[in-house]
């Protein structure tokens, strides 16, 4: 008998328009750390986080609102007036039922009412369409305009967020235009450059997408100013503002001097992404995509950007999850069940842990490389999770030899800045973000006083490695 080929079988399908997509770094990392944690081991390293942007356990315990949801699940219960145990209830028929592409109207109502008092806009629930998390929001967006199928081109900053260039760079005739920064955001004659220049080069322009607030991952926030800059651009050259905002509650700044979104300077420019990952629970995975634009489309009819969106919505999932919905209404009222008027007690309860790692890490930066100016620096953030830290005298390369190096050296995982630089900004200088970490303050797995400290042994940790790599002594 002849022996049988044991290998896998394959189909042999011609897929002209597939193409394999880069791994991020950042998923290259989780892939290694496993092994590199191997390595630190057996060196006797403790390892340390200052890589990932999750949010942290200590505010993402989900008990106490588990209890908040049943109490107000019973609350709605009583409200029906329903007395026979026997008889469902018609909200919790809904939780658990089919539900529509802008599922419950009443979580919908209830985050407009919460959402626009805290940004003195009036937000139209019907304008309102729930999507999984923020990165749903991305993708129902870039959807809307690769539909016709033409050349189209991003606007971005350099550096942005890599979710958003692994989904803008999914469509085979999407290109990234990437706007450098400076400390108060783009840098506005940029910004019209590449605008026009994406035009000229042949592509459809719809929108430029940011996160001004706590941005992922250049660690600072924009300035007011600028903001109303970038939407007069956007205005003269009819682009719209994609506002991806998952920090705006994660906010360090006091009340009078946060900037406002863009959403509530310009509804009708901005595609708004809220998600309650950060302010609520990440698992759910809730979210919000809002605007009140009107485009212009074939044989000049014009339609609410929010109507595409939903059309979008109803051909990519169709379902949404309304018990997870739901449960964010529950989040929305408080503890006698009362709508709130503003969600910043909610987000107060947060910030008590990322402002004391924020207060350890800037804290420690500075004591242990504050006289070493000519060497470092680093953002203090006003929201966000993160810090950029910056190499200035360029003797250290953060390519993912010297990541690796730094885990199974020093213990310390962190994140390497040129990964969010589009490949347009690194052609322009190859040696964008090559310098640079980002450094995130937001995680690690203990609470309380052990937090504390594990925060203050992982950026003494790093500030140890700095040095020592940087030719400088190191920490004793």
């Amino acid at each position: 008998m002849g022996t049988q080929d044991k290998s896998p079988a394959t189909t042999q399908l011609l897929a002209p328009e597939i193409t394999l997509q880069p791994v991020s770094v950042t998923r290259r990392m989780a892939a290694s750390l496993p092994h590199l944690r191997e390595v630190a081991a057996q060196k006797g390293l403790k390892i340390h986080h200052l890589g990932a942007g999750y949010p942290h356990p200590e505010v993402t315990d989900p008990r106490g609102f588990l209890a908040h949801k049943k109490a107000y699940f019973d609350h709605l219960t009583q409200a029906e007036g329903l007395n026979d145990p026997d008889v469902l209830p018609e909200y919790l028929r809904e939780a658990y039922a089919y539900t529509d592409t802008l599922g419950p109207y009443q979580a919908r109502l209830a985050f407009a009412r919460v959402y626009g008092s805290d940004w003195q806009v009036e937000i139209d629930p019907d304008h309102v369409l729930p999507t999984i998390g923020a990165t749903g929001g991305i993708s129902l967006s870039c959807s809307v305009f690769e539909r016709p199928g033409i050349p189209i081109a991003y606007i971005t900053d350099a550096p942005t967020y890599a979710g958003f260039l692994a989904r803008a760079t999914l469509n085979h005739k999407a290109v990234i235009y990437s706007v450098e920064m400076d400390s108060d955001g783009p840098i506005i004659e940029r910004f019209r450059e590449q605008i026009q220049a994406a035009r000229n080069a042949g592509y459809f322009v719809p929108l430029y997408y940011t996160v001004p607030d706590g941005h992922n991952p250049a660690g600072f926030s924009f300035s007011e100013q600028r903001r109303r800059e970038i939407i007069q651009v956007a205005e003269q050259e009819g682009i719209l503002i994609l506002e991806d905002a998952p920090y705006i509650y994660i906010n360090f700044a006091a009340a009078d001097k946060r900037s406002r979104p863009f959403f509530s300077l310009a509804p009708d420019r901005t595609i708004h992404l809220f998600t309650g990952s950060k302010i609520g629970l990440p698992g759910p995975r809730v979210g919000f995509i809002y605007t009140e634009a009107i485009l212009e489309v074939a044989d000049g009819l014009h339609v609410p950007l929010s109507d595409l969106l939903l059309t979008e919505a109803s051909a990519d999932l169709l379902l949404h999850n309304p018990e997870a919905l739901r449960g964010f209404e529950a989040l929305l009222h408080d503890e006698t069940m009362t709508l709130r008027k503003s969600l910043w007690p909610v987000a107060e309860e947060k910030l008590r842990v990322y402002r004391e790692n924020r207060s350890i890490m800037l804290e420690l930066l500075q004591q242990h490389l504050g006289d070493y100016a000519d060497h470092f620096s680093w953002t203090h953030p006003e929201a966000g999770f993160f810090t950029v830290f910056t190499f200035k005298q360029n003797q250290v390369t953060t390519d993912e030899d010297f990541i690796a190096r730094l885990v199974a050296d020093y213990g310390v995982v962190a994140i390497p800045m040129y990964a969010f630089y589009p490949d347009d900004a690194r052609l322009r200088n190859p040696g964008a973000g090559m310098h640079q970490l980002r450094l995130s303050f937001c995680f690690n797995e203990s609470t309380g006083e052990a937090r504390r400290k594990d925060m203050r042994e992982a950026v003494t940790a790093f500030c140890h490695a700095a040095r020592v790599e940087s030719g400088l002594p190191g920490l004793v």
